[in-house]
């Protein structure tokens, strides 16, 4: 997600990323709406800075925000997963 983004935007995408993180990584059960928002808006965060040594994140548009979020939002969970002991 882009920095220039509104914050409601952040919002709506980082919820809707983090839902479906949630469900690609089988966490869904366990997480909230909160948790939901938390992983995509900061998978979003984490997606870009990965993403952005490879390619330029903010020219590609929304729908590759929307899936930068849903990358970065899996290796959220996924160290989530590793901290935590969780065998989902």
């Amino acid at each position: 997600m882009t920095i220039s983004m509104g914050f409601i935007a952040w919002i709506v995408i980082g919820g809707i990323a983090g839902w479906i993180a949630s469900m690609i990584m089988n966490r869904d059960e366990s997480m909230g709406i909160i948790a939901n928002i938390a992983a995509g808006v900061v998978g979003g965060l984490l997606g870009g800075w990965i993403l952005s040594a490879f390619v330029d994140v903010e020219s590609k548009g929304l729908f590759f925000s929307f899936l930068t979020c849903i990358f970065g939002a899996v290796i959220v969970l996924w160290v989530l997963n590793k901290v935590t002991g969780s065998r989902r």
